[in-house]
């Protein structure tokens, strides 16, 4: 565990973004983000069992907002004053429907049964 383990859980609990500078292994060097405190333990990503620090990570680009580091990787943790909301974690936007061709009907749609129009 980190120095400061017990900050990282209270984080989770008051949902407080959290500055983390932690080595990055895929990049080779030291990183420092804000991201959302999400968990600890060893996740089912890892394949190893080792407990890790789950955080989301608002600006990671490639799609995995998701990062687990194990307490060697974290140089510094500090709590931040902003909040978050577990509801940003998204994987992504939403997709847009595809466009149904004009000449289809349109799906039905499920009623509650509720002004229901006549069998003709």
């Amino acid at each position: 565990m980190i120095p400061n383990h017990t900050q990282f859980t209270a984080a989770i609990e008051d949902r407080k973004k959290v500055c983390v500078r932690f080595y990055s292994k895929p990049d080779n060097g030291v990183l420092d983000r804000v991201c959302a405190p999400m968990d600890y333990g060893p996740g089912s990503e890892s394949k190893d069992g080792l407990n890790r620090y789950w955080l989301w990570d608002y600006a990671n680009e490639t799609g995995a907002h998701t990062i687990g580091l194990v307490p060697q990787q974290i140089l510094d943790l500090q709590v931040l004053g902003d909040g978050f909301n577990p509801l940003e974690f998204t994987q992504g936007p939403a997709r847009a429907p595809i466009a149904a061709p004009a000449d289809l009907l349109p799906a039905p749609v499920a009623s509650s049964g509720a002004n229901k129009p006549p069998i003709l």
